[in-house]
């Protein structure tokens, strides 16, 4: 009788040990370049003109 793999079958959808690895670095890598949401602060756009803009609220009088 001959053995066709020394591991039982893997999953549909499942990772080798050598894929899991990359998935690991990978994920660090993004975290390690990630941005905290709570430390970007918007910036004022210089290029647009001070103008009133009217805003569209019901209690403007005409």
């Amino acid at each position: 009788m001959a053995l066709a793999a020394c591991s039982p079958a893997s999953e549909p959808g499942a990772v080798t040990a050598d894929e899991a690895h990359q998935l690991n670095e990978a994920a660090a890598m993004l975290d390690a370049n990630s941005v905290d949401l709570n430390a970007v602060v918007a910036a004022p756009d210089e290029t647009a003109p001070e103008t009133d803009i009217p805003s569209n609220q019901s209690d403007q009088t005409r």
